[in-house]
């Protein structure tokens, strides 16, 4: 007979809403470029690819900042390390509204990114470190909630603002977003430090092991190094294509930023819908069963959206897509969060710098394939690769249960 979890204090849920709202934030900051990419191009008389380094360097500074935040937050405090990073975010984001070229763009996107490297991960692992284990998959998944959001509402606004007003204006209103979070995060830091009858210093800790060793131990994992390389995979071909959809459909369709950015956004919400559903998903297909699927729904809508000759087709592929991919990555962030449960913010934070840095390879070769193959194909085959690593993964996952 099985007994029913204890709830979580008012005060813990009010930080992971909290967390959320700085997941929504990073989420929405890595998204919001995607839409106003032509417009950029346009604007800073440069080609696409050259335009898209706005995503790519954002996505490389991410992954590398990983190195630094999983330890900084593993021995400062990871609420600690998140409340800063959103306020460092907004200094970012004003840097862009006030860009004058494109290189200055560039150079305060990748501002931005230091900040907001430190969201998603460190909550998932402050989560990791509150939550009781038999609630951290339902608390996980309420964390994503403001995840997925954040991609819909970065494209739709990143096209929505920037065909009604600008493509400053998405930039202002991430540095509002970030200001208001952060400022948030930091009004309940100090009351956790008062409820705790702590000083904001740190106090002592037990000694942990350096971070080059807590991250060879956990490379050398094999089920570890599965993860990873399965993160790289999938920040190229799921995130990192991705961001080409919009400019797709702008250019092969002749749709306005807004509408092309709407479209994408419900890629977003479908993982929304999958949260919605995800209980009983688990339980019905289990994780072998969700990641095959999730990459066989990916593949499929990527062919719809990148050959459909009208635009309709187009909004029931995206919202699917969005539905399959967060049914490969929330397995994906499930099996992250336990690889080391002992260094919790250095594993997961390598699962994500391995995931960002496949997204920035995936936006570097899918810009370098446009001129070649089109935009098209580039989706269609993002799409084929993101199916096919489904298939893999969930053979490696029958392969690892077996030897349990």
């Amino acid at each position: 007979m099985t007994t029913a979890p204890s709830p979580l204090s008012p005060a813990t849920r009010r930080s992971i809403l909290l967390l959320s709202f700085a997941t929504f934030s990073s989420m929405a900051a890595q998204r919001i470029c995607d839409a106003m990419l032509p417009e950029l191009s346009r604007v800073f008389f440069v080609s696409l690819a050259q335009a898209a380094q706005v995503v790519s360097v954002f996505a490389i500074t991410y992954g590398a900042a990983q190195l630094v935040f999983g330890p900084l937050g593993d021995r400062l405090g990871k609420f600690r390390v998140v409340t800063f990073a959103a306020l460092a975010c907004s200094i970012g984001s004003v840097l862009a509204v006030f860009s004058t070229s494109l290189d200055m763009l560039v150079l305060a996107r990748l501002v931005t990114a230091l900040g907001a490297a430190a969201l998603i991960p460190l909550s998932m692992a402050w989560v990791g470190d509150t939550v009781p284990s038999d609630q951290l998959q339902e608390t996980l998944a309420r964390i994503g909630v403001g995840t997925t959001l954040g991609i819909v509402g970065g494209q739709l606004m990143g096209g929505v603002l920037t065909d009604a007003l600008g493509w400053r204006w998405p930039f202002a209103f991430m540095a509002l977003l970030f200001t208001v979070v952060g400022l948030l995060l930091l009004a309940d830091f100090r009351r956790q430090q008062a409820a705790l009858g702590a000083s904001l210093k740190p106090g002592p800790q037990a000694a942990r092991p350096p971070f080059f060793k807590q991250a060879l131990a956990i490379l050398t994992g094999r089920w570890s190094r599965v993860v990873l390389l399965m993160a790289i995979v999938e920040g190229a071909v799921g995130f990192g294509v991705l961001a080409m959809w919009a400019s797709h459909l702008h250019r092969s369709l002749g749709l306005p930023l807004s509408l092309a950015g709407a479209i994408v956004a419900l890629f977003g919400m479908g993982g929304m819908l999958y949260m919605a559903v995800s209980r009983h998903l688990i339980r019905r297909f289990g994780q072998q069963g969700l990641v095959s699927i999730g990459g066989a729904l990916v593949g499929l809508c990527a062919l719809v959206l990148a050959y459909t000759p009208h635009w309709l087709p187009a909004v029931p592929a995206s919202l699917l897509a969005g539905f399959g991919f967060f049914m490969f990555h929330n397995t994906m962030q499930a099996n992250a969060t336990q690889m080391a449960p002992h260094a919790r913010g250095t594993a997961v934070s390598l699962f994500a710098s391995c995931l960002f840095l496949g997204q920035s390879l995936g936006v570097v070769l899918a810009a370098a394939l446009i001129d070649r193959i089109g935009t098209g194909a580039v989706i269609a085959l993002g799409g084929g690769v993101m199916a096919l690593e489904g298939v893999y993964f969930a053979w490696a996952l029958r392969r690892r249960d077996a030897r349990a």
